[in-house]
């Protein structure tokens, strides 16, 4: 097996899934309008005290992000469990953690990007200034990536059981959480003078730690499942 052939598996797999998902636009729509309208709705709620919306702005926005990611997370494997097409990737001579890697990134292009872009607009909306705004994107871009490789170890270990939604959402939460607090907490941490170095470094160890160890972990989940 030659290097050029196992890129060119992961480049095929990775137009597969997202040409399917283009077939699919409400199912990758509705990740991105959750999120957008969970954002919109707090200040509705909490009442238009901009000092209060600026103080409670990184965390209203890590949150929905980190439902909005969620919600798609059922559908990363179950379509291809139940064409068959996941047994037939199982068979293929390429390794299955790299081929995972690249629905994993599929995932992140149509769930998590968008999160990334709408992000400073709603930013804006609820009062953060432009440096602040700059820092949640920089945060946004390390965590998301985290976030889909997380869940895609859900989303393997749970396949073909009933209520699976749930169960991937009991599974995933515990370790989402971390990456919630640094992610957020760095923009609060700038708002008051401490400087984001440290929650960027300890964000970019984790998308490093689950680049590493969550495409072969989901890839034994994967083979567990189908056994």
């Amino acid at each position: 097996m030659s290097e050029s052939s196992l890129l060119l598996a992961s480049r095929s797999m990775l137009v597969r899934d997202l040409t399917l998902a283009m077939r699919r636009k409400a199912d990758v729509l509705t990740t991105l309008f959750f999120f957008l309208i969970v954002v919109s709705l707090f200040p509705l709620g909490v009442g238009p005290q901009m000092e209060m919306l600026r103080g409670i702005a990184p965390g209203v926005i890590w949150v929905a992000a980190l439902l909005a990611s969620m919600l798609s997370l059922g559908r990363l494997f179950s379509d291809d469990y139940q064409d068959g097409t996941l047994e037939q990737i199982l068979l293929e001579p390429h390794p299955l953690s790299v081929l995972v890697l690249s629905k994993v990134l599929a995932h992140w292009l149509l769930s998590g990007l968008p999160l990334v872009i709408f992000s400073p607009l709603l930013a804006m909306q609820l009062g953060l200034d432009g440096e602040a705004i700059v820092l949640l994107l920089i945060t946004l871009m390390l965590g998301t990536p985290a976030l889909s490789l997380i869940g895609a170890v859900g989303a393997a270990l749970t396949l073909g059981l009933r209520g699976g939604g749930v169960l991937i959402s009991l599974l995933v939460l515990p370790l989402y959480i971390p990456i919630l607090i640094f992610g957020a907490g760095a923009v609060e941490s700038q708002n008051a003078g401490l400087g984001a170095q440290a929650h960027l470094s300890i964000l970019g160890a984790f998308l490093m730690l689950t680049l590493v160890f969550a495409p072969i972990s989901t890839a034994t989940a994967l083979r567990i499942s189908m056994d």
